[in-house]
């Protein structure tokens, strides 16, 4: 087995039985960069010095045992939205094209503790506002299973890099499914956890109530992995929980005997591909053969979850993005005549169209005399959707669906049409909305060659019971067919 086909996991494994060095696995990355970035362009910023410098102390600390953690030496990617001191931090954004962070985000300081080598930081949809990685002010990244499509966004970038063999796995951030829908596009693993699980100190903030880092990686080992090394309180961040029970490796256990997963019959009606559903509907049954007790059932509001999202999200993005000005860091215009023409400028000429969309929208519905019509009215719509989960989570351990209606479409045909493109959300966007955990894994291919990605939901702080369900279909499923040797 050559090093890029390894799992993040063997590849620690066999760094610590010293059958591969630190620095063979940094080069193996930097080399398969090299060799495909110009077709896929994953990264915004490929750091190698740095990460041959890092493969250096890294090893020098394995070797003295400093380091025994599973994921020591394993090179990793970083989405482009999350600081790293002294290396930039673009959020693929024009009006960020200098800013080098002073400070690291906590996610990527638990990675380096660990012993992960930053390769570099990946392509994203501009403040992670898309869902194809076409928004971004750097180029637009492409899906490696077939580069005339997109990769999903807005980790789209890592979880391109994951697919292509540019890194052995990669952080990204989910606020409506920005992790799990170009996890299912570019057949890969995602996990979005519980609000509050993985510190969100030094993510760069699109909608605060809803972001979550989680991990993008080959498979549901990888995931378990990761989300041990990311999560953890921390005291930086207000919303950041302690929990006891961050031991995700121990649900590694193929066992779903009586274990009840709900289907909710409005993620299979109108829009759904056909070839989607199918391929959904066959993991379902692959889960029932070995012992799981599945059925379909009513989850109401589904079809408000996607209104009270992009009211809320765009309400906080307005908020959030108001100090990007041109004054402290990050672009300034060229010409301006006083304070206020400066603002302006630099922020017109700064943002890009879809990220101008959404601080106009949200603008709008924080106003005086629409707040209480469009903003309070979401909000009550969300405590109404973590309701209608909390009933189905007292019936069913899981809840089983689609990731994304279709598998991923062509360059360029979302962004024509921005409602088309928000509608892709709908079965990812309720997770964010109450704060659940959601993990998506690949359950197919369809006739294009495209893959298929499976959702699974839990209930708040039930991670371990996605990756218990996760990990017996993944090893019924058996390896997930790569492409032509990237």
């Amino acid at each position: 087995m050559s090093i890029l086909d390894m799992t993040a996991v063997e590849l620690g494994a066999a760094i610590k039985r010293k059958e591969v060095s630190v620095s063979e696995a940094v080069e193996a990355a930097l080399s398969q960069i090299d060799k495909k970035e110009d077709i896929y362009h994953c990264y915004v910023t490929v750091d190698k010095e740095g990460a041959r410098k890092q493969a250096q102390e890294i090893q020098q600390k394995i070797d003295k045992g400093e380091l025994t953690g599973p994921l020591a030496g394993v090179p990793v990617a970083v989405k482009d939205n999350m600081c790293t001191e002294g290396l930039l931090t673009t959020c693929s954004s024009k009006i960020l094209y200098n800013f080098v962070p002073t400070y690291t985000a906590e996610a990527v300081l638990n990675l380096q503790r660990n012993g992960a080598v930053i390769l570099g930081k990946t392509n994203m949809d501009e403040f992670a506002m898309g869902s194809t990685t076409e928004t971004s002010a750097f180029g637009v990244t492409k899906n490696p299973w077939n580069p005339e499509h997109v990769p999903g966004g807005s980790s789209g970038g890592s979880a391109a890099a994951v697919a292509a063999k540019e890194c052995f796995y990669a952080l990204g951030s989910d606020t409506g499914g920005s992790i799990r829908q170009p996890a299912s596009f570019c057949g890969v693993v995602g996990l979005k956890p519980t609000y509050g699980t993985v510190s969100r100190y030094g993510l760069v903030a699109y909608g605060s109530s809803l972001d979550q880092i989680g991990p993008l990686c080959k498979d549901v080992s990888d995931c378990a992995a990761i989300m041990e090394t990311i999560a953890s309180h921390d005291i930086k961040d207000s919303t950041s929980v302690k929990r006891e029970d961050t031991d995700f490796t121990s649900a590694l256990v193929e066992d779903v005997k009586g274990m009840k997963i709900g289907i909710p019959k409005d993620y299979l009606g109108e829009g759904l591909d056909g070839e989607v559903k199918d391929a959904v509907l066959k993991a379902a049954q692959v889960l029932k053969e070995r012992g799981a007790l599945v059925e379909e059932f009513d989850l109401s509001l589904v079809e408000y979850a996607i209104p009270a999202y992009y009211t809320i999200a765009a309400a906080e993005a307005s908020s959030n993005l108001e100090r990007f000005d041109g004054i402290k860091y990050g672009y300034r215009t060229e010409e301006f005549e006083g304070l206020h023409n400066m603002y302006k400028k630099s922020r017109s000429e700064g943002f890009g169209p879809e990220v101008k969309r959404r601080i106009m929208l949200g603008s709008f519905v924080l106003s005086s005399g629409y707040y209480d019509a469009y903003y309070l009215k979401a909000l009550r719509v969300k405590a109404l959707i973590k309701k209608a989960f909390d009933e189905a989570f007292s019936k069913y351990d899981v809840i089983l669906g689609p990731v994304a209606p279709t598998t991923a479409p062509r360059l360029g045909e979302s962004l024509s049409d921005p409602i088309k493109m928000y509608l892709g959300d709908i079965y990812t966007i309720s997770v964010n909305l109450a704060g659940l955990p959601g993990l998506s894994l690949p359950c197919g291919m369809d006739t294009q060659g495209l893959p298929i990605g499976l959702q699974l939901m839990g209930d708040c702080f039930k991670e371990k019971k996605l990756i218990q369900t996760a990990f017996t279909y993944e090893k019924a499923r058996g390896a997930f067919g790569g492409k032509e040797e990237q």
